[in-house]
């Protein structure tokens, strides 16, 4: 079956993740979830897998009527170091701290996707996990870094795809998956599906 005009639902506000799916010719509907997020695991990439899908179903559920030509899309991204999961920070000491941890050092970047196709009723969830290696940073670049605010609304504390990318040694996986979204996998399932994407 040919869905090339499917409607993608994307169940985030993330502009990243949106930009991610234009950048591949896709153009979502925005529907960010309202509900209340529950992790059961501490495992990161459980919990990442647990957040898309309750995101996904929250999203699915409102959307009863567009159902069968459409895909909902919920993703959630987390930052991990030595399996701590570091979220968005709280205030600029907090953003600081989170850095201390990353600088000289790897960890790992996990984003959750679940994916609930309307004409078959299918749900897929996966994880997709990127390696990324940041620089050895001093004091005063940790701070400089901070005050331009980028950190304040990212998990761990940095965007890679902004002022941060000066203190990337190198990444080990999917760029996307880091940025929010592993965009290649997510079409790669819907081409499975009979989505003919550009």
């Amino acid at each position: 079956m040919n869905l090339v005009n499917g409607q993608i639902i994307l169940a985030s506000a993330s502009p990243r993740r949106r930009e991610l799916l234009h950048q591949v010719g896709l153009t979502p509907e925005i529907i960010p979830s309202q509900m209340e997020e529950r992790i059961t695991s501490r495992d990161p990439e459980q919990v990442v897998k647990e957040l898309s899908k309750q995101k996904a179903e929250d999203v699915a559920a409102l959307c009863t009527e567009r159902k069968a030509l459409s895909v909902v899309i919920g993703a959630d991204t987390v930052v991990a170091v030595d399996g701590r999961i570091l979220g968005k920070p709280g205030s600029e000491r907090e953003a600081l701290e989170m850095l201390r941890l990353l600088q000289n050092r790897e960890h790992q970047v996990y984003t959750g996707v679940t994916m609930i196709f309307g004409d078959s009723k299918e749900q897929i969830t996966f994880a997709e996990q990127t390696d990324v290696h940041v620089c050895a940073m001093s004091q005063e670049q940790m701070r400089a870094y901070v005050a331009t605010g980028e950190p304040m609304d990212k998990a761990g504390a940095y965007g890679i795809q902004g002022y941060f990318a000066v203190y990337i040694k190198g990444i080990q996986g999917d760029y996307n998956n880091v940025v929010g979204l592993p965009v290649g996998r997510v079409c790669r399932e819907l081409m499975a599906r009979g989505w003919r994407l550009f």
